[in-house]
């Protein structure tokens, strides 16, 4: 059976290689959605279109942002007439598109209006859609987010380190709204008693500047400019005590970076996003907070990094066992396996609805 399952590929995200493995384990063969007016006839042979992080519209300019604008708007009225099914899965509170943000909000409403399903991975999202209408969130279908366990080999024991300190990791794409900034201010408060790396690629070289600088006034920040290769990803988790992740809650919802954390047996210091209020039981084992403005975010982010300090000089191995509850969680409840079966059953239906 033949789908469009958008993006196929992203090397930088493991995220679309498990959905996609498991889609293909299923029978379905995945075509990029770049291809899907390639012809005629592979257009009628598409049965349904799944789209992820649809509504981002970017560009350096606004004539490039509306380019791309029009170019989505056009595939999704295509997609409309057709008749075809359309899944959009709702990864985002707000896309994180920058100065071009209302492209990105009239594309996100659009996949609201004319999906057939709205995957979601978190509970809350469901009330977010209510705002779109109360009809919105019949359509939600609540599919867990898949976890990491094993996609970058085992989990290493953790790190031996005789200097006491409390070691924080930041990775993943180095953007604007994760708020590099605010952490390493907060880290350099704490002087010797913390360490901060960051790793990851920059939005662009001018961003990738503007961290380095911050890094470098700061005594306890160290900075590694670009990708984990996935052969050092467990090893550069295995050497943090925990990973800071002080997300923007105005537009942050999922957080496949929180699953990896809990996936080699990593807690997190993280606000109250949608992946955090989740947790249920296991909310206890991250060190989550919430704010409203900027400075109540940097006055919790600090409270919650004393925390983790001071639990770690109490017993240094006081947040292994954290990050070992978590990895028991996903686990249990994140099986990427489940998850391939569950958007199974919504295509099956969606596209014997559409015969």
């Amino acid at each position: 059976m033949d789908i469009v399952f958008n993006p196929p590929v992203n090397a930088e995200n493991q995220y679309v290689r498990i959905l996609v493995d498991g889609l293909r384990a299923k029978g379905y063969r995945i075509h990029p959605l770049d291809t899907i007016f390639s012809g005629v006839s592979h257009f009628r042979s598409i049965r349904l279109v799944h789209l992820n992080w649809f509504e981002v519209v970017e560009g350096r300019t606004f004539f490039a942002a509306l380019r791309s604008f029009l170019r989505k708007l056009t595939v999704l009225v295509a997609i409309k007439l057709s008749g075809k099914p359309l899944v959009w899965t709702m990864h985002n509170r707000a896309s994180h598109g920058g100065r071009w943000g209302f492209f990105s909000r009239i594309i996100t409403r659009l996949l609201v209006r004319w999906a057939d399903r709205i995957v979601i991975h978190v509970r809350q999202s469901a009330s977010l859609l209510a705002a779109y209408g109360a009809r919105v969130p019949k359509k939600a279908v609540y599919v867990p987010h898949p976890h990491f366990i094993g996609v970058y080999g085992d989990a290493w024991p953790p790190a031996w380190r005789a200097d006491g300190r409390l070691h924080l990791l930041f990775v993943g794409m180095v953007k604007p709204y994760k708020n590099l900034e605010l952490l390493m201010d907060v880290v350099e408060t704490f002087g010797s008693r913390v360490q901060l790396t960051v790793a990851g690629k920059a939005a662009d070289k001018r961003y990738e500047r503007q961290v380095a600088e911050r890094a470098s006034r700061a005594g306890n920040v160290q900075l590694l400019p670009g990708f984990i290769p996935d052969s050092e990803m467990a090893a550069r988790l295995a050497g943090a005590d925990a990973l800071a992740l002080p997300y923007d809650m105005d537009s942050s919802l999922n957080s496949g970076t929180v699953l990896l954390a809990f996936s080699y047996k990593r807690t997190v210091i993280c606000p109250d996003i949608g992946t955090i209020g989740d947790l249920g039981r296991c909310r206890g084992e991250v060190f989550h907070y919430t704010y409203t403005n900027a400075e109540e975010h940097r006055v919790a982010l600090q409270q919650q990094i004393e925390r983790a300090a001071m639990a770690k000089e109490m017993d240094p191995t006081a947040l292994q066992r954290m990050g070992e509850h978590l990895f028991d969680y996903v686990a249990e409840t994140c099986d990427p396996r489940a998850v391939g079966e569950e958007l199974d059953k919504v295509y099956r239906m969606l596209i014997r609805r559409a015969t």
